[in-house]
């Protein structure tokens, strides 16, 4: 292990600036994958009813290069540096002068900080580059489902097995554990799912949902399941309240439930055993 990895401050500190960098990439992540997801939709369609499938440019999350939504100004690297390109042309577009989004920098200065706390939380280790990886999976899947209320297979998929593999060596969990708790995470969720359908003839949640908390389950063993739960039930119920209270939220307008999930598995998976340790000794 290279000598300046075993300062903590270090580590953190570099782990902070890739988890930066990893930010600004999610953050094309996050506006891109649910548009190419709708394209192959269109062209998947097209091919059922045997029509055409119409040229389109190319697009997926290298190609075409970042450019202004207003006036198609290409984004070059320097106008690309995370948060301090932001800073510095004061969020506007240097040649149209359009705001830009305030989300894009919150989400790369989220991503470094988490970083630089799992960093310090784990050290030098395989738990941390396997914690990094989860952390900016959730963070994408979180407002990829906040955007469009969706959670792509082509993220949760991945994370599951992803998850099982680190548990190969009981990093996070004993692997029994872990495949119970992708089993339990997944069938958990589609039992209320079709609880609530047969009460009320409504999907109260989408599948999405089921393979996220089956996920969670892989990586953090079913031990942390009934927490999870717990924590992403009750902070959405919060938002929900108030939204319908202070936002005037409508009643019937559904909530995405995956950034619950994403936020509760995080916590989980830094501070569930704290948490639960003193949850069971306050009894």
């Amino acid at each position: 292990m290279p000598d300046y990895l075993r300062d903590p401050v270090a580590f953190c500190t570099l782990a902070a600036l890739l988890g930066l960098f990893v930010g600004s990439f999610l953050n094309v992540v996050i506006h891109r994958l649910p548009r190419m997801m709708e394209r192959e939709w269109h062209a998947q369609a097209a091919e059922l009813r045997g029509d055409p499938i119409p040229e389109q440019e190319r697009f997926n999350l290298a190609t075409p290069r970042s450019r202004c939504p207003h006036c198609g100004h290409l984004i070059g690297a320097i106008e690309n540096i995370p948060v301090v390109s932001y800073l510095v042309l004061r969020g506007r577009c240097r040649h149209c002068g359009a705001s830009i989004g305030s989300r894009y920098p919150i989400i790369e200065g989220l991503s470094a900080a988490l970083s630089g706390y799992v960093a310090w939380h784990f050290g030098f280790s395989v738990a941390a580059i396997g914690a990094l990886l989860f952390l900016w999976t959730m963070i994408a899947l979180a407002f990829i489902d906040l955007d469009t209320q969706l959670l792509p297979d082509q993220l949760t998929l991945p994370l599951l097995w992803l998850g099982l593999a680190f548990n190969l060596g009981s990093t996070f969990s004993a692997l029994p554990s872990a495949v119970i708790g992708a089993m339990a995470g997944y069938l958990s969720l589609w039992s209320v799912f079709w609880l609530f359908k047969l009460a009320t003839g409504k999907e109260g949640m989408g599948y999405g949902d089921f393979k996220l908390l089956g996920a969670i389950g892989a990586w953090l063993g079913w031990k942390m399941l009934p927490l999870t739960i717990l924590l992403s039930s009750l902070v959405g119920a919060i938002v929900g309240i108030a939204l319908i209270l202070l936002a005037r939220h409508g009643r019937n307008v559904p909530i995405p439930f995956g950034p619950y999930l994403a936020v509760a598995g995080i916590v989980a998976m830094l501070w569930g055993d704290r948490i639960t340790a003193q949850y069971l000794g306050a009894f």
